[in-house]
């Protein structure tokens, strides 16, 4: 009887992961027109990355087969995707009219978001895993990054920027670092989702890494 019961509750999780990645690579594609692609995702059993990287530094989170090259807002590839890999992670091809990101490990970034609170400074959507936090901006080329970043004195060492030709996985895939979620979710049934201005971000970043009150950073490792 347990073993029954053990597989029903096993099947329901599926089930329902198999809805929960489908409807996600959906949206993105369809609602936001966001380029999205199937993750390579987890060996069987869950342990380690299906990639043949025996020592993936990123198990389950990054695009393998297809290619990043390969992502798409068209909603029959993403359908017939999802129906050959149900639980497959939900890839974000990053840059050109796609939203970019600014990724901090997860302690500075739940810093970062109480300090841009505190100073006013407008968000948009937030993801987390257990070890980054990627804060969603409007889209920017690496030209523009570099004469951005090149103006500053000095920018934290703990952010990592995802533009043209990057990837980042979206809610609510599973990896091997564990489940990715929204820490600030676009609302329900919106349209694409309103994105910041990668300078603005920065700005505030750089801000608020600097006035830590005894002189460190807040956005330290």
């Amino acid at each position: 009887m347990r073993e029954i019961l053990g597989r029903r509750r096993r099947f329901r999780f599926w089930r329902s992961e198999r809805a929960a990645q489908l409807g996600a690579a959906l949206t993105c594609a369809t609602r936001w027109k966001w380029p999205v692609l199937p993750g390579v995702g987890l060996a069987a059993g869950g342990r380690g990355c299906a990639c043949p990287d025996a020592e993936c530094a990123v198990p389950g989170a990054h695009p393998f087969d297809p290619g990043l090259l390969a992502a798409t807002t068209d909603e029959r590839m993403i359908r017939w995707w999802w129906a050959n890999r149900p639980t497959a992670p939900v890839m974000l091809a990053t840059g050109a009219g796609a939203p970019c990101a600014i990724s901090l490990p997860a302690v500075a970034g739940a810093r970062a978001l109480a300090a841009l609170d505190s100073m006013g400074v407008r968000l948009g959507p937030v993801v987390a895993t257990p070890t980054r936090w990627s804060l969603l901006v409007a889209p920017y080329s690496m030209e523009r990054l570099g004469e951005l970043l090149y103006s500053k004195d000095w920018v934290p060492s703990s952010l990592r920027f995802h533009s043209g030709g990057g990837y980042l996985v979206l809610p609510p895939s599973l990896t091997g670092k564990g489940r990715v979620r929204w820490e600030r979710a676009p609302l329900p049934g919106s349209a694409a989702p309103w994105l910041p201005d990668v300078e603005a971000v920065v700005d505030a970043l750089v801000e608020a890494s600097t006035s830590a009150p005894d002189g460190g950073s807040r956005l330290a490792y």
